[in-house]
């Protein structure tokens, strides 16, 4: 029972997770996507719940850092969130998160419910921050209310992944994110 079938479980784990959701990943599945046995995986995780948590924790610890490197980005406020939005993605795939907000055996479990919650309250908290350093900066009005403009952002970023999926087209989703950066750039004061 090594560790690479540890990794090789969260991995594929993961990777289910994205592709089907958490109610229509079945630890056969899983096994089979790892190529492991079934001893490995209560070895490693006490269940598929577990097994779940540890692969979504793996994808906030990513996120995070892709995250935080896109808003870190050289330039003003409008230009980090900017790189941030369009940064590659795997569009028709949907967000790995925003996918499993929706899945009602997550909602059901504290636990992996609560990783949900706790991600996109980060990333509303990071776009936050940016967008109130834009305001300190004098690039972005005083006059709006920073957490509104987050939630605007993460909730369209959300809602792009959406109707890409419903469209299977990508452009539905570049729509809704240039429709967030007009929005946002109406907002910067002139330079």
């Amino acid at each position: 029972m090594t560790e690479n079938s540890r990794t090789r479980l969260v991995e594929s784990t993961r990777e289910l997770l994205w592709d089907r959701g958490y109610s229509a990943t079945s630890p056969r599945a899983i096994l089979d996507a790892a190529g492991v046995g079934q001893g490995s995986m209560y070895h490693h995780f006490h269940g598929k719940e577990d097994l779940a948590r540890a692969a979504m924790q793996r994808n906030a610890e990513e996120m995070r850092i892709q995250v935080d490197a896109d808003l870190a980005g050289p330039g003003t406020a409008v230009d980090k969130i900017t790189g941030y939005l369009h940064r590659e993605r795997d569009v028709l795939r949907g967000c790995r998160f925003g996918k499993l907000a929706q899945d009602a055996e997550v909602e059901a479990s504290a636990a992996l419910h609560t990783l949900v919650s706790e991600m996109f309250s980060w990333l509303q908290m990071r776009l936050t921050e940016v967008i109130e350093q834009g305001q300190i900066d004098g690039e972005l009005s005083a006059e709006v209310n920073a957490t509104s403009v987050a939630a605007m952002i993460a909730a369209t970023l959300q809602g792009g992944y959406v109707l890409a999926r419903a469209a299977q087209d990508t452009a539905a989703f570049d729509l809704a994110i240039e429709g967030a950066l007009e929005l946002l750039r109406a907002i910067a004061t002139p330079r």
